[in-house]
C-alpha cells in the first residue's frame, strides 16, 4: 500500500495559515498578561468563590498540554500523537475538512453505525458510500473494496460498534489498514468495556490510522464534551492547524485534569458496568417478549423484542427512555438499552414484565 499524507490533504489546507492566538506566540512563564485583551479585573465568579476557581477571565491553554501529558502516561502514547476536541464530533468534522474536497471526494461507512459520520459528511458536501455490515455485524471487505476509488479519502470503522455493540474482527480492520491508501478512522468510544485491545498502540505501524476515543462513556464526563484523536504526528499537526484557537474551555480542562487522577475509580466503574451488563442480559433473556440479545462489548445492549415500537412507547409511559433502533438496517425490531444502575436495570426489567403481563 502506498500512503502519502500530502496526496490526501486538501490544497487549501496545505496553504492555510492558522490563526495564531496570543498564547501561541508566548512561551515561558509570566506574571502579568497584557496580550489577549482579557478582563484584567477578573470575572463575576471571582477567585474567592467556593465553586469557581479560578475566575476564568483568562483564555485557556490552546493545546491543552497538561491534559495531554496525563493522557500520554495513561494511554502510553506520545503527546505529539494526541489531539483533543470539543467532543468526538469535532474530531470527526476536522477530518472531513482536512482531507475531503466538497463535491468531489467520498468516504465509506459501514451501517448500521454512528450517525455523525453521515451527518458531518452531509454538512461538508462529501459523498457517503455504504458497505452495510454482514448479518453477524462484521465488515463486508469485498463490498468495501468495490466501493473504493481514487476519490475515496476516508473509511470509518466503529469498534465496538454503535448500535450493534460488537467489536469488529481485528484481522479485518488490519486488512483495511494494510490495503487502503487513505485515512482509516477507528472509533473506539466504547473500547473500555471491551475484551479487545485498543489500536492506539499501532500508530507507529500505520501512518494512515486515526483512533477516536472519548471521556463521555467509561469516564462518565459526557457533560464536558471532550473527545480524543490519536494519530501520527503529521495528522495531529493538521488537526491543530484547522481547529479553533481555544476549542477546549478552561473549566473543562480543570475538571478533566482532576478526573484523570482517578484512574482506579474509573476502572472500578467499568468493572461494575460490565457486571451489570451481563446481569441485565440474563434478566432480559428470561422475558418472553425478548427474541434475541446481541452480544455486547459496550455499555449498552441491542435487544430484539416482539414489538419494538409498542415496547418503546410503554417504557416511555413509565418514565424509562431507551433508544428505538427498529427502523435501522439490520436492527429491525431492536431496542438499544444502556446499562444503568442496578436499581434502574431492575426497574426496566420489571416494567417489561408488566408490559407482557
Amino acid at each position: 500500500m502506498h500512503f502519502n499524507i500530502n496526496d490526501l490533504v486538501r490544497e487549501n489546507i496545505k496553504k492555510l495559515v492558522p490563526y495564531a492566538s496570543a498564547r501561541d506566540e508566548f512561551k515561558g512563564e509570566a506574571n502579568i498578561f497584557l496580550d489577549a485583551n482579557e478582563n484584567s479585573l477578573g470575572s463575576p465568579l471571582g477567585e474567592g468563590d467556593s465553586v469557581f476557581r479560578p475566575a476564568y477571565n483568562r483564555y485557556p491553554d490552546p493545546l491543552q498540554m497538561k491534559i495531554k501529558e496525563k493522557l500520554s502516561f495513561i494511554k502510553k502514547v506520545p503527546v505529539d500523537n494526541i489531539f483533543l476536541g470539543n467532543g468526538s464530533d469535532e474530531c470527526i468534522d476536522i477530518i472531513y475538512r482536512a482531507f475531503c474536497n466538497p463535491g468531489k471526494d467520498n468516504v465509506i461507512i459501514c451501517p448500521p453505525t454512528y450517525g455523525m459520520y453521515q451527518v458531518s459528511a452531509d454538512i461538508n458536501d462529501i459523498e457517503v458510500r455504504k458497505a452495510p455490515l454482514l448479518e453477524d455485524f462484521q465488515l463486508d471487505l469485498v463490498h468495501m473494496e468495490n466501493l473504493a476509488d481514487d476519490f475515496t479519502k476516508i473509511i470509518w470503522l466503529c469498534s465496538p460498534n454503535n448500535p450493534t455493540a460488537n467489536a469488529l474482527h481485528r484481522e479485518d480492520i488490519e486488512t483495511v489498514l494494510n490495503n487502503f491508501p487513505g485515512i482509516v478512522v477507528i472509533d473506539e468510544a466504547y473500547i473500555n468495556f471491551s475484551r479487545h485491545r485498543s489500536f492506539i498502540q499501532e500508530l507507529a505501524e500505520y501512518p494512515n490510522l486515526v483512533v477516536l476515543q472519548t471521556l463521555s462513556k467509561a469516564w462518565g464526563l459526557a457533560g464536558l464534551r471532550l473527545g480524543m484523536a490519536f494519530a501520527d504526528k503529521t495528522i495531529i499537526d493538521i488537526y491543530n492547524k484547522i481547529k479553533p484557537p481555544y476549542n477546549i474551555g478552561q473549566a473543562t480542562q480543570d475538571i478533566v485534569l482532576h478526573a484523570l487522577d482517578r484512574v482506579e475509580e474509573v476502572n472500578g466503574m467499568i468493572q461494575t458496568l460490565v457486571a451489570e451488563r451481563e446481569a441485565l442480559a440474563t434478566a432480559l433473556s428470561a422475558l418472553p417478549q425478548v427474541e434475541k440479545i446481541h452480544p455486547s462489548e459496550a455499555n449498552f445492549i441491542l435487544v430484539k423484542v416482539a414489538d419494538a415500537k409498542k415496547t418503546y412507547q410503554y417504557l416511555l409511559s413509565k418514565g424509562i427512555v431507551v433508544r428505538d433502533r427498529s427502523n435501522v438496517q439490520l436492527c429491525e425490531g431492536c431496542l438499544r438499552i444502556t446499562v444503568g444502575t442496578p436499581d434502574e436495570n431492575k426497574a426496566l426489567v420489571n416494567s417489561l414484565s408488566d408490559f407482557m403481563a
